[in-house]
């Protein structure tokens, strides 16, 4: 790891009016093209679970796979990939869930959790909590128990945290406007 601490913040390139206007995209991929900014950000996500043993993390398509893979085995936990519907080849169950600028579905399949397993739901952003909403949904009725929600980003005006409630959330780089 790097001596010097990496401003992840500074990574994050901001994209008015994407994907529609009004919307303020932040966007990671400028992070991800820093060795030095990925490494620490994965190292960080791992940090905020403590002592929590984890035994899958699950990762929302498309953006929450990337460092959820790469958080999952730092953790030395598996990966669950929550995916659009109709993309899991195996029995699946689903959730909807509203975005800030429409609504969605996630699956995962059937069998992807044993009953009692220890989950960390990971997203690259936090904003409404919709997305990570879903995902705890998706974990607890797979009999999943839910050690908490880590994003790289949170939007704090849009008030997801809330929505992720009793679930401990931690996040790395925090947005207020």
């Amino acid at each position: 790891m790097p001596e010097q601490t990496v401003d992840l913040r500074a990574l994050i390139r901001e994209i008015p009016d994407f994907p529609r206007p009004g919307i303020l995209f932040r966007d990671i991929t400028p992070l991800l093209l820093d060795p030095d900014g990925l490494e620490q950000a994965i190292t960080r996500l791992a940090e905020c679970v403590g002592e929590e043993r984890v035994d899958y993390v699950v990762a929302a398509e498309a953006r929450g796979f990337i460092l959820g893979a790469a958080l999952a085995r730092q953790l030395r936990a598996g990966f669950v990939p929550a995916r659009k519907p109709g993309k899991l080849p195996a029995d699946t169950v689903s959730a909807e869930y509203a975005l800030e600028y429409g609504l969605d579905a996630l699956e995962v399949h059937a069998d992807a959790l044993a009953d009692g397993a220890r989950v960390l739901v990971h997203d690259d952003l936090l904003a409404t909590g919709g997305t990570a909403r879903a995902l705890c949904e998706l974990v607890t009725s797979l009999g999943g128990r839910i050690v908490g929600c880590s994003f790289l980003i949170e939007l704090e005006a849009l008030g997801g945290r809330a929505r992720l409630e009793p679930h401990r959330v931690t996040s790395l780089i925090h947005f207020s406007e």
